[in-house]
């Protein structure tokens, strides 16, 4: 028997249990083929509502469990996905056309998440505060209740995980409404696992579906704070809900990352790591490299060795071919990035490579001569499309890097790492790499944006996930009640 059995999980949703969900189903795709995988519950107002319930119950005795318990829950969870990495692999594969090697990150960061996750139970969670009264006064950081997750498509799997470990470790029962588009991977699968590593029933729940449920796990008075990625204009409908209900939303939004290259750089190491910025997973990542800033000086030959390199990369199905790009998730996404790349030619951009697609098969692309009033310069395309501009100076790279709406990730390249660094300070962004492309990631890292790229949260880190997920209490104690004059 396979560890996601469909049997088990076919047309159900879980909630401790593997349950006949209210909503119906839906169709599992696979996007390079359009075939059906399967069939996955569709979550509906009264299973979210259900879910929320019981997960609020659950959680008195999650919370009060030793916290070596909940450590071992984690620590096993993160053993499972390298036990059946090559199963939950192929499922990333097909239901969200990662090629292997990403498949590959998606399980190593799970697996990474839920040990550090680990850590979190025996870590200290407060602190001795001065009083003027003759007591003992403490500040207790406690489990917040029940954490929403609500994870989007392109890497379903880490953005469910960095948020559903880190709480459950918490002694937090969870909330997960993972895309419908993929749903097994960004779903079922952590269920399963969880399930497998000794969870008690209740704690965790996972409901897919859309924006309807998403709204309904917000407004649940049980659930008290929202763990959001996704994209900028969903997240300010989110925060926005949220908001009127009095509750926390971390939300981690799009981005529409700069790498600088200076003209000290090494070009053909800089293209390498460029097209692995723009192309890594056809683009579709919240830290894609959306906009090359390229020294005057060595612009011409980065364009053309960068347009070699996209022309080269194969594109095709990675569950049956040994391809650097896999499909767009659907023809809708397809069709923007078509879009974008088309009325960017028609602004004055110059496709050097690319800007054509088969089925959801979209070819690497590089406009060249981009820049500000390009549309796929300024905006966030979320495919694989490298727009290249020039600068001259370094006040001009960080004017043209800062003058976004954005905030997530940067990288600079240059034989100087020191001036690297001091270009880097005057940028906004949350995360920025100096002699790397924009995308990375590591459980241990504290990951998030600012502007338009997020409300300054941050995944990853003990800190930074004891604040997202626990709340802080004022408790005082003393020997004998105290006497008042009145």
């Amino acid at each position: 028997m396979s560890f996601l059995d469909e049997e088990k999980w076919s047309g159900r949703i879980f909630s401790g249990t593997w349950e006949r969900a209210a909503g119906g189903d839906f169709a599992v795709v696979e996007p390079a083929t359009g075939g059906e995988l399967g069939r996955v519950g569709a979550g509906a107002a009264g299973d979210l509502a259900n879910s929320a319930a019981r997960a609020a119950e659950a959680q008195r005795a999650w919370a009060a469990t030793p916290f070596q318990e909940r450590a071992a829950v984690l620590r096993r969870a993160g053993d499972l996905w390298t036990q059946h990495a090559e199963e939950l692999g192929s499922w990333l594969i097909r239901e969200a056309g990662s090629v292997p090697g990403k498949a590959d990150f998606e399980l190593h960061v799970a697996a990474q998440e839920c040990y550090e996750a680990a850590t979190l139970p025996s870590r200290p969670l407060g602190e001795l505060l001065p009083s003027e009264a003759p007591r003992l006064s403490m500040a207790r950081r406690v489990p917040a209740g029940v954490v929403g997750v609500i994870a989007p498509f392109n890497a379903p799997l880490i953005l469910s995980i960095r948020s559903v470990a880190p709480a459950l470790a918490l002694g937090n029962a969870v909330v997960l409404k993972p895309d419908p588009r993929t749903a097994v991977c960004g779903g079922v699968a952590l269920a399963r696992v969880f399930e497998e590593a000794g969870l008690p029933p209740g704690v965790l729940h996972v409901l897919p579906g859309g924006a309807d449920l998403g709204a309904a796990l917000v407004q649940d008075p049980r659930v008290r704070v929202i763990s959001f990625t996704g994209s900028t204009a969903a997240g300010r409908a989110v925060g926005e809900l949220a908001g009127r209900h009095l509750k926390r939303a971390h939300l981690e939004l799009g981005g529409n990352s700069a790498l600088i290259v200076l003209d000290d750089a090494d070009l053909e190491q800089a293209v390498g790591a460029a097209a692995w910025g723009s192309f890594f997973h056809q683009g579709q990542i919240c830290m894609t490299t959306g906009r090359h800033l390229v020294h005057a000086k060595v612009y011409d030959e980065y364009v053309e060795r960068l347009s070699a390199k996209a022309e080269r990369l194969p594109v095709g199905d990675p569950a049956t071919q040994d391809v650097a790009l896999g499909p767009i998730i659907d023809a809708g996404q397809r069709d923007k990035i078509h879009n974008l790349v088309t009325t960017s030619a028609d602004a004055g951009a110059r496709i050097a490579a690319g800007g054509t697609y088969q089925d959801l098969f979209y070819r690497p692309t590089v406009l060249a001569d981009a820049g500000p009033s390009i549309p796929a310069y300024d905006q966030e395309v979320f495919g694989p499309v490298a727009s290249v501009a020039r600068f001259t100076d370094l006040d001009d790279a960080a004017k043209l890097a800062a003058d976004s709406e954005y905030g997530l990730s940067l990288g600079i390249l240059t034989a100087d790492a020191a001036k690297g660094l001091a270009l880097a300070e005057r940028i906004p962004t949350g995360i920025a790499h100096i002699n790397d492309q924009t995308v990375n990631d590591e459980a241990h890292a504290p990951f998030g944006g600012v502007l338009a790229s997020g409300t300054g949260s941050r995944f990853g880190g003990a800190q930074a996930n004891i604040e997202a997920f626990t709340e802080t209490r004022w408790i005082t104690l003393r020997g004998d009640i105290a006497g008042y004059p009145l």
